[in-house]
């Protein structure tokens, strides 16, 4: 089990993650997406090898388009 916090609400998953996986998990995947870890920003390209702790506090941001 892990819990992290995302966009400020507690959440619990069954199993560790990387950042890929925690968006498949809130069926994110293939959005344009940010993600901050504890107040850093990860690159997109570091998404599948970010592995997340438990504890973490993550802030997701989607990009919505529009004009």
């Amino acid at each position: 089990m892990i819990s992290l916090t995302i966009n400020g609400e507690p959440r619990q998953f069954a199993k560790p993650l990387n950042c890929s996986d925690l968006l498949q998990e809130l069926k994110l995947g293939g959005k344009r997406v940010a993600i901050e870890r504890n107040g850093e920003i990860v690159p997109r390209s570091r998404f599948p090898e970010q592995a997340l702790a438990d504890g973490d506090k993550l802030e997701i941001v989607v990009a919505v388009g529009g004009g």
